[in-house]
């Protein structure tokens, strides 16, 4: 290869599942002409998280999976270096792609006692299997962020807790289960995004930790990731400024972050990948195209991920850097190609003509994660409680954000037949006729699905909702089942009132399963929040 062309190497703009002809041709020359490294997908541009501003509507196909299959195929046939497919699925390729194996959160598999850890190799394990089964070889997974910040608005359910050990035997567990089937990782986001309150993908994160402090605790994951040879480390949008002379600059744009301790301090010579470079915290600081790409490569970045100017950044690099810093980055990506096994031809392309996955066997995993992970917060006999209401014709259930027809609420009507109600919309005026409704009962069971994972508006649960809840459980004898963000907790009013809290983490049809089983049967709760709740 010529220097311009390993320099295209270090180049994975991003590329969109359900785009236009036009845009996918205008892909496919951009690999031919410029021989970049490789492709980061993503199911659309509305779905791209720096849409917040404009709202695009997110238009769902549920064809995507076989529109991915067929991407990768054509992608493939018109480059000349094999490319390094690579997509962001934390919990799986449904993060991504409709129709397709959905895994538990990293906060919910935070919930797993550390004996259980095997579970989280075996999520790993079998998203890795998904993807290749796709001709994907790259996960730009999983989260090192220890998230100790409750309202930090884009990791907390991302990242595995606030727990430095735990989340790094849990992130190593992830890695380790993709690599065995052939699936490259990547500790994200470095030097920590966990004690955040911005969004890097809208403004810049500012972390006032020291050196020290970082050692003592955000860094700890990488650390360890290290330690255990991990294929590579995503550099985060946040700025450090104990690590750059008091000035607020993004990591990514980062010597002293990435080239003095990274590499140098902590012994880091394998793949470092910047964080998507269209994010609002670093786009719109240099007017000049290309430059951009530069500064994060001159930081020392090897693999530029949604790189937006291809051309100019090429161009840049080539006049500015030097012919050994370029080397070692190709040698770098090269090494990961290797790796990945897709060197020697063998690319593991899709196959059109079988099924892509066991939804069986996710079930089955799922089903033992909600076993393990179940984790009752408070329980004054619960169970006891509940079937002596029963028993008084005074217990009632309450469904909140979701229909009567769960699978946790047809589960406990075979044994706990009771009036049922439920709330979705309609605000203070549906939850006054429900809290008439509920006068004649003295014990209810809520089961709360919570509408969002993210902290921004509450969770998505409306003032009315947690006005009603913080009534009734003061004059109530109230069992709350949550099956979501346990952070959700934190919001709500009068917890001390309540008989028994238990926290599921999930929707999934196995978590109100399990939910079910432990109320009908007193099951024990094996796992243990990973997280701070403030109001408990």
């Amino acid at each position: 290869m010529t220097l311009e062309q390993k320099i295209g190497q270090f180049f994975f703009p991003a590329v969109f599942i359900n785009d236009t002809e036009e845009n996918i041709q205008a892909t496919e020359l951009l690999i031919k002409k410029h021989n970049i490294g490789g492709l980061t997908f993503f199911h659309s541009r509305a779905s791209a998280a720096t849409n917040y501003e404009n709202k695009k509507k997110v238009i769902l196909n549920d064809a995507s999976c076989q529109r991915l299959k067929e991407l990768i195929v054509r992608y493939q046939k018109c480059a000349a270096t094999p490319l390094l497919m690579s997509i962001d699925a934390e919990w799986g390729l449904a993060m991504r792609v409709e129709k397709t194996p959905q895994y538990p959160y990293a906060i919910t598999l935070g919930a797993l006692p550390e004996g259980e850890k095997q579970l989280v190799y075996e999520v790993g394990k079998q998203i890795g299997l998904d993807l290749k089964s796709l001709g994907i070889h790259y996960n730009l997974a999983p989260l090192a962020d220890i998230n100790n910040n409750p309202n930090n608005p884009v990791i907390g359910y991302r990242s595995f807790g606030e727990s430095k050990e735990k989340v790094s035997a849990f992130a190593l567990e992830y890695l380790k289960g993709m690599n065995d089937v052939g699936v490259l990782g990547c500790l994200k986001h470095f030097p920590g995004h966990g004690n955040t309150n911005v969004d890097s993908h809208l403004g810049l994160p500012i972390l006032e930790e020291n050196l020290e402090q970082l050692l003592a605790n955000e860094l700890v994951p990488f650390i360890q990731g290290i330690a255990h040879n991990v294929d590579s480390i995503m550099i985060g949008h946040l700025a450090v400024p104990a690590l750059n002379d008091g000035k607020e600059t993004s990591a990514t744009l980062s010597k002293s972050v990435i080239e003095t301790l990274l590499r140098k301090q902590l012994g880091y010579d394998g793949l470092i990948i910047s964080d998507a470079l269209n994010m609002r915290s670093v786009s719109s600081l240099y007017e000049k195209k290309g430059q951009l790409e530069w500064e994060a490569f001159n930081a020392g970045n090897d693999v530029l991920c949604f790189a937006e100017n291809v051309p100019e950044g090429i161009q840049e690099i080539l006049k500015k850097a030097t012919t050994e810093r370029i080397e070692a980055s190709f040698q770098r990506l090269r090494k990961c190609k290797q790796k990945a096994g897709i060197m020697d031809g063998n690319l593991s392309l899709p196959n059109f003509s079988k099924s892509d996955f066991d939804f069986e066997i996710t079930s089955k995993l799922n089903l033992r994660i909600a076993q393990n992970c179940i984790t009752k917060i408070k329980d004054n006999h619960n169970t006891v409680a509940v079937f002596d209401a029963k028993n008084r014709e005074t217990f009632a259930k309450i469904s909140l954000y979701k229909d009567l027809d769960t699978v946790f609420f047809k589960t406990l009507s075979r044994s706990l037949s009771s009036p049922e109600f439920r709330y979705q919309s309609g605000g203070s005026s549906s939850l006054n006729e429900l809290e008439k409704n509920l006068h004649k009962f003295d014990t209810i069971l809520i089961s709360l699905f919570v509408p969002e994972a993210k902290p921004l508006n509450n969770f998505g649960v409306e003032e009315a909702v947690l006005q009603f809840l913080g009534n009734i459980f003061t004059t109530k004898k109230c069992v709350l089942y949550v099956f979501g963000n346990p952070y959700a907790l934190q919001i709500i009013p009068n917890l001390q009132h309540t008989v028994g809290i238990v926290a599921l983490y999930q929707d999934f049809d196995e978590f109100q399963e399990v939910a079910a089983e432990h109320l009908l049967k007193d099951t024990v709760c094996k796992g243990v929040l990973p997280v701070m709740i403030n109001n408990l």
